[in-house]
């Protein structure tokens, strides 16, 4: 994998930053797998196809199956002599560089993923090692009657009563610096260490949201958090057994994770252009082995 920054020169190559939106239900997460359909496979094979050149996209987050976004980042290394490939026609000097391609883009792939927007990186940008923090949201409605149908992909439903304070409660039992291993799938040698930054809870009616933010996450962070602390809304645990796990250094059977389609990644937040390259040094060091 080339994640080291792209500087453009004669020959070389410019670094793209991609802002994207999915809609993860038909997909088996972002990352490229032999055989499935993910986010990743689309965009590489779309990108390849305008580009006329092999493209690889690195994304901030990679979102299991099922999981949606609105605000994915990644970026790719384009040959400079294949940037004109992009264009169709000479763009009117008038709009963005790339919006061109944004809109040959809408055309080649399905409805269900977008580029929303593509710029030439800063020097030392990388989609993943840059960022600060990730945002994440879940949604649950306890409606009788379920989810309504044009929320029904992004919303789990949840049929039995849940007590919201409990839930706020046992979720800023978590917050800070912690070993998150009781929250994540085993993967050899990666780090479990995240710090959580927010994790709350909001309610409309029967809409409840959880807004989950931190530096990163490990394999299955976000919904197995999620499912914690709905064991705790239904009373079936404690607001201190959230606190308890945490010395947990295996991922734990106690709880299900909370299923995917009512997760989204909403945005990922990254230092000023002068700081990137110091951060993605950082980065690099804490999570080279995830």
């Amino acid at each position: 994998m080339n994640d080291a920054p792209a500087i453009e020169t004669d020959g070389g190559c410019v670094r793209l930053r991609l802002d994207i939106a999915y809609d993860g239900t038909d997909f088996a997460g972002w990352a490229t797998q032999a055989g499935q359909r993910t986010v990743a496979g689309l965009l590489d094979e779309a990108l390849s196809t305008v580009f006329r050149n092999s493209v690889r996209l690195h994304a901030a987050g990679r979102t299991d199956t099922g999981v949606h976004a609105v605000g994915q980042v990644a970026h790719t290394d384009i040959p400079v002599d294949a940037l004109p490939n992009a264009y169709p026609r000479t763009p009117r000097t008038n709009q963005p560089e790339f919006l061109p391609l944004i809109r040959r883009l809408g055309r080649l792939l399905p409805a269900d993923v977008r580029v929303r927007g593509i710029v030439r990186a800063p020097i030392g940008f990388d989609a993943r090692f840059s960022a600060l923090r990730r945002h994440y949201r879940y949604q649950i409605s306890t409606a009788a009657y379920g989810v309504e149908p044009d929320r029904a992909r992004y919303v789990t439903d949840w049929p039995r009563p849940l007590d919201v304070e409990a839930m706020m409660t046992a979720s800023r039992s978590l917050l800070g610096l912690n070993d998150f291993a009781a929250f994540c799938r085993h993967r050899d040698g990666a780090t479990t260490i995240r710090d959580l930054q927010r994790f709350d809870w909001s309610g409309d009616g029967d809409l409840i949201t959880a807004h989950v933010t931190a530096d990163a996450f490990c394999w299955s962070m976000v919904r197995s958090l999620v499912g914690a602390v709905l064991a705790v809304g239904e009373h079936r645990r404690s607001p201190d057994w959230c606190r308890e796990l945490l010395t947990s250094t295996r991922r734990s059977s106690d709880f299900a994770a909370a299923p995917a389609r009512g997760l989204t990644l909403v945005g990922v937040d990254y230092p000023a252009d002068s700081e990137l390259q110091a951060r993605t040094l950082i980065t690099r060091e804490l999570r080279s082995r995830d």
